[in-house]
């Protein structure tokens, strides 16, 4: 059997391939041979550049400075089961599979709740985003998503263009895309958004609204004000929600989906917010049902298995998504251009490289 290795963030900035211990499954886990594992850039450039504790771990409870090492990341990835632990009894030795809240790590044992096995027609690189993707997925369903409902999404990272994809797979019509990259803006396009638009050019709210309703409508005498009806917010950027709020219909829904760690921001609630009906929904991840599935509001497992339906069925395309694919032993070139901040592409490790 193959050495254990993991990605370990030994100190700020520094990503090494380390030598860790071969687990053993025990009742109700799986042990699993990676082949692809995902870099989320948003979370893992956070914790590897110091991020003091509280805000990289939403429950945590420790001094707001506090910077603690080492660090690890690797949560959206796909294998193979090379054995089970008693009691398991949906899954079996041999069986691909997709793995929620993993590591960048060659061997690793999970809960048999959080492996999903992957359908013949998706492969290892698409089941390897299938965690990331319930993040943008569990955003859409909490802002309860009608058919035909203009939407826009704030920030094409990783996160955003997936969401463009749910988007339009869900019904949303027309669906809006904003970065600041013109790269950027033109995969939303290729992804399937119908309109790309820099939020940080001038009109773009005014952009925004003239595509997102036009059947804008004449009430006392006056336009009626318009806007997308459903919007996500990627970045984490404080600014960047005040201007997707100038760009939000009256009552319309916003999912927080970006964690805006830094709070020194200020926004107009009482015109932007109170005054429209605006909602404003929290989209973190861990704000997820434990075990039963509800109408917005899912479980990790439910949304994990309803991607991978979509990807079985079509609905969905990741072929071409990832930009790049490195061998772990590259782990430490690679992290140091994420540190160093900017536009990040799509990046898998292959462990059988």
């Amino acid at each position: 059997m193959m050495e254990n290795v993991g990605i370990v963030f030994t100190k700020k900035d520094t990503a090494e391939l380390v030598e860790m211990p071969m687990p053993d499954p025990k009742a109700g886990e799986v042990l699993i041979r990676l082949v692809r594992s995902t870099i989320s850039s948003g979370t893992e450039r956070a914790n590897l550049t110091g991020v003091p504790d509280n805000a990289t771990g939403i429950y945590r409870v420790c001094p707001d400075d506090q910077v603690t090492w080492p660090r690890r990341g690797g949560y959206s990835s796909s294998g193979v089961v090379e054995a089970v632990g008693k009691g398991v009894a949906s899954l079996k030795p041999g069986d691909r599979v997709a793995v929620s809240w993993s590591m960048h790590q060659r061997f690793i044992c999970m809960d048999e709740s959080l492996v999903y096995r992957l359908p013949d027609s998706v492969s290892f690189e698409e089941g390897a985003l299938t965690h990331i993707s319930t993040f943008p997925m569990g955003a859409v369903r909490k802002c309860r998503l009608e058919i035909g409902e203009s939407s826009l999404v704030m920030g094409q990272g990783v996160l955003g263009q997936l969401a463009v994809m749910l988007l339009k797979a869900a019904g949303s019509v027309p669906v809006i895309a904003a970065d600041p990259v013109p790269e950027k803006r033109e995969r939303a396009l290729a992804l399937g958004a119908d309109f790309a638009f820099g939020p940080m050019e001038p009109g773009f709210a005014e952009k925004v609204k003239s595509v997102a309703d036009t059947g804008r409508r004449v009430q006392n005498g006056r336009t009626a004000d318009s806007g997308a009806k459903v919007v996500v917010e990627v970045t984490g950027n404080g600014a960047a929600l005040d201007t997707a709020l100038d760009a939000i219909a009256p009552f319309g829904r916003l999912a927080l989906l970006g964690c805006t760690r830094d709070s020194d921001f200020r926004i107009n609630y009482y015109r932007k917010v109170h005054g429209r009906g605006v909602s404003l929904v929290g989209a973190h991840t861990d704000a997820r049902p434990d075990g039963e599935s509800s109408q917005g509001w899912w479980t990790t497992r439910d949304d994990a298995l309803a991607f991978l339906k979509l990807l079985a069925g079509g609905r969905i395309s990741l072929v071409g998504f990832v930009d790049e694919i490195h061998s772990p032993d590259d782990c430490g070139e690679v992290y140091l251009r994420l540190a160093k901040g900017g536009a990040f592409p799509v990046v898998q490790f292959d462990w059988e490289k």
